[in-house]
């Protein structure tokens, strides 16, 4: 109704046909913009996807996946000083230092608790710690990736496909299984064997073994035991199967 109005008031105060034809282009830009349908909401948790365009490759090689690792950390803190390619040409002693001041800061848009990098997608399990957070970090994260793909690859134009996907976890039970769903994609997509699901590092699983580096695991493994205990949940292949109608609406696939 607020954009019939719009277009209603934005005609009566047409001059000309020129203008006419003016307010019908906003008007129908405005109408058929692309609308979330899932709110994104502070303090709550969102299993995220995108992938390339038509599904083709977004990651060719170990450099591909190490900036989309360093995109992740970098732009998930409110206010990076400079943008991540400036930052890059600094010193060592320059970097650490900007490192340490975000981190003593620790604003974030948003706290991650997976992730997982595909040869042509990626899933990430995010919790928004500010308004806005999330659609802000997503821009930040597949702009900047862009550019240094497109810079690499020697291309233009866009690399993921449309909006970003953003599903609401609104269970704990949904949380540490969309958790598993998330790190044992790669075995389930077929890019690796089952018994190198601990090793492969590029998701967040080994950080869930080892200690974390860039997520925040304690969501998750505060629900088990032990972490030899969330290994085995997550290895568990039978249990894993019966989960999927757990999180059949929150899988994204």
């Amino acid at each position: 109704m607020f954009v019939l109005r719009f277009f209603l008031m934005c005609c009566t105060s047409a001059t000309s046909e020129v203008d006419l034809y003016l307010h019908l282009g906003i008007f129908l830009v405005i109408l058929f913009m692309p609308v979330r349908i899932t709110p994104l909401v502070s303090g709550e948790y969102y299993h995220i996807l995108n992938r390339g365009i038509a599904r083709q490759p977004v990651f060719f090689s170990k450099s591909n996946y190490k900036q989309m690792l360093l995109d992740l950390s970098y732009y998930r803190f409110t206010t990076p000083p400079v943008k991540l390619s400036l930052f890059k040409t600094l010193s060592l002693e320059q970097r650490d230092y900007l490192w340490r001041e975000l981190k003593k800061k620790d604003e974030r848009l948003v706290d991650i608790l997976c992730y997982s990098l595909m040869p042509n997608h990626f899933h990430l399990l995010l919790r928004q710690e500010k308004d806005g957070g999330i659609s802000r970090f997503m821009s930040r994260l597949t702009n900047s990736y862009t550019r240094f793909f497109n810079t690499k690859s020697q291309r233009n134009g866009p690399l993921f496909q449309g909006a970003f996907k953003a599903v609401h976890i609104g269970t704990t039970d949904q949380l540490v299984h969309v958790s598993r769903y998330i790190h044992i994609n790669p075995v389930v997509s077929y890019v690796i064997r089952e018994d190198q699901l601990d090793t492969y590092p590029w998701t967040s699983f080994k950080e869930y073994l080892d200690g974390p580096t860039l997520v925040n695991s304690q969501p998750i493994l505060e629900n088990f035991k032990s972490i030899d205990a969330y290994k085995e949940f997550v290895f568990d292949q039978v249990d894993y199967g019966k989960s999927l109608e757990v999180i059949k609406h929150v899988a994204l696939e």
